[in-house]
């Protein structure tokens, strides 16, 4: 079984907002896949991260369209990404409102997960990790959260022309007519085929001040955003939390099994159970994560390949290169090659 966790009612809600649109009975689709349109109706219900990205397929499809990800971003709005809206709606200035993004990202749901990393004297750049794996609907969704981020950051500063820096897509560059559409929206330097997907947005925009900030208001929702998060790691997938887990050890160097054990409150034997129960392993789930930091760091640092392969827990970079090349066809340096950053 590979799972996906949970996505809330509104971010669904937002792609089915932009398939009326195109015409779509989104209600027959939705029956095809056992989504009762009465779940959506409430902002704090949940529905399958599996179940999400058939749906997500399917309205693709559908549509006809190569943009349809990144049209039904312009239906964003603080209900889209549930109490995190209006967190950062009374955030003091953009700034604030990105750096709580991570924090509470898991109320819209377990989609992907965005990590900031500042840049020297010039800003910052969020990238967004996306957890789907189908080659359809991850080009779609990627397309769908930088939209999304960009169209509500303009809306929270009052000013509809604002422009990032620069965006990197995963991705390969559409067509000609899809490029301009990409164009339109984001009105920036556009990298394709890229080992991550980010946008960079520079220091004087960060600071600009949000429409209407009430600290007191800001408080309130995220004492509510908490007791909300509790209830969904309650509920989210053990595999998901185990690999969250793992992580965060890796900072600190290769986590043994019993110290991920540990973390999820079992013993080492319980949790491997677990895991199988959801066909991966602690192994599996460990290589994955490598090897998304190794691809991260690659594309995104100067570091070599020895020290990437160091504080990835590699012994020695040749097993790092063995593991790389079995997952992906290539070597590290043929991957950062292939980036630009050799």
């Amino acid at each position: 079984m590979n799972d996906l966790g949970y996505a809330s009612s509104p971010a669904v809600l937002q792609y089915l907002k932009s398939a009326n649109d195109y015409g779509i009975q989104t209600q027959s689709i939705l029956e095809q896949h056992q989504i009762p349109l009465s779940i959506l109706s409430n902002d704090t219900n949940r529905i399958s991260g599996m179940a999400f990205q058939s749906l997500l397929k399917d309205l693709i499809i559908e549509s006809k369209d190569p943009c349809f990800g990144l049209k039904s971003s312009r239906y964003v709005q603080a209900g889209s990404y549930s109490v995190l809206g209006y967190i950062v709606m009374n955030c003091k200035t953009l700034l604030n409102a990105i750096q709580l993004t991570p924090t509470y990202e898991k109320l819209v749901g377990d989609m992907g997960h965005t990590e900031i990393l500042p840049i020297a004297n010039k800003g910052l750049r969020m990238i967004w990790h996306c957890h789907y794996p189908d080659a359809l609907v991850r080009p779609h969704m990627i397309a769908n959260v930088i939209g999304s981020w960009i169209n509500f950051a303009r809306f929270l500063i009052d000013k509809p022309d604002a422009k990032p820096v620069k965006i990197h897509f995963e991705f390969e560059k559409p067509n000609h007519q899809a490029l301009l559409q990409f164009q339109e929206m984001f009105q920036c330097d556009m990298l394709f085929n890229q080992s991550f997907n980010a946008v960079e947005i520079d220091s004087n925009l960060l600071t600009s001040p949000m429409r209407q900030p009430d600290a007191q208001l800001l408080k309130t929702l995220e004492n509510h955003a908490e007791i909300l998060m509790a209830n969904i790691d309650d509920k989210q997938s053990f595999a998901m939390k185990a690999r969250s887990v793992i992580r965060g050890l890796l900072i600190e160097g290769i986590p043994r099994k019993e110290m991920v054990a540990k973390r999820l409150g079992l013993s080492e034997r319980t949790m491997q159970r677990k895991l199988k129960e959801f066909d991966t392993s602690y192994q599996s789930l460990l290589d994955s994560v490598r090897l998304e930091q190794g691809k991260e760091l690659l594309g995104n640092t100067q570091l070599s390949i020895q020290e990437i392969a160091s504080r990835l827990g590699f012994s020695e970079p040749r097993s790092f290169h063995r593991v790389f090349k079995q997952k992906l066809g290539i070597t590290p340096g043929e991957f950062r090659e292939k980036q630009g950053y050799s």
